[in-house]
């Protein structure tokens, strides 16, 4: 049954299930998506743990901030959530956008385990395409200037192309965010899940994160994409099942 609460001014949409666990799981969507992405992996554990899985603000049912976030900003609400549904041992299961939303969570506030699917830590280090270099281009030309906002809908990824103003403004600050040096940081122990033939998030940066993370480790997916862990479900499930059950209190 969906629920609705509103935090720093933003509707918040989610379903949550209470078993009275002394475990509890935060299913963190990515972008663009919305509830319905993370449920077909949070199902099989809504009888035993307490599962939270939400809309992020701005996606799905949830409305959007009334300035653009963070991710600290996203991390702040998410807490105030967890805190008023009294929620203990969290295990954050992020994907993507909700991914990287985890890992600010993990630098801020406690957590009990990480699972990170494809998640970005760090920016686009990929040279600019042809396109991009002419955006740039039309931007530092004066007499060009009247053209930026349409050469950037043009040149934009598809992410950039299809999101409204606000969610345009919360996305460049979400792709700039570079967490390379914090994530050493992080102390829990932590999953990451990744495919091989991930084009947005590339398995480079998998290897790169399991050696930042002290306490991480790898489960690769040979020629799986960016949904891997939708690709190869049944074996995620597995996998995260024995992941959250291994030291339960």
């Amino acid at each position: 049954m969906f629920m609705q609460k509103v935090i720093n001014k933003t509707t918040i949409n989610y379903e949550y299930f209470n078993n009275d666990s002394n475990i509890s799981l935060v299913f963190l969507h990515g972008w663009g998506q919305n509830i319905e992405m993370m449920m077909m992996l949070a199902k099989p554990f809504i009888t035993k743990y307490n599962v939270l899985v939400l809309d992020l603000p701005g996606f799905g049912a949830s409305s959007e901030p009334d300035y653009a976030w963070s991710l600290d900003d996203y991390a702040k609400m998410l807490n105030i959530l967890i805190k008023e549904l009294k929620l203990d041992n969290i295990i954050l299961i992020g994907h993507s956008f909700g991914g990287k939303l985890a890992l600010v969570y993990a630098l801020k506030y406690e957590v009990k385990k990480l699972v990170l699917l494809a998640s970005p830590f760090r920016k686009n280090i990929t040279k600019p395409t042809l396109k991009m270099r002419f955006y740039k281009f039309v931007k530092k030309t004066p007499g060009l200037r009247l053209m930026e906002n349409f050469v950037k809908n043009k040149v934009g990824s598809v992410d950039y192309r299809n999101a409204t103003p606000m969610m345009r403004a919360i996305l460049v600050k979400h792709v700039n965010l570079d967490l390379t040096e914090e994530v050493a940081k992080i102390k829990c122990p932590t999953l990451l899940i990744w495919g091989t033939n991930d084009e947005a998030v590339s398995y480079e940066d998998a290897l790169k994160l399991e050696k930042l993370i002290p306490n991480a480790g790898l489960i690769t997916y040979e020629g799986a994409t960016h949904y891997a862990y939708l690709e190869r479900l049944k074996q995620t499930i597995r996998v995260l099942a024995s992941f959250i059950g291994s030291d339960e209190l």
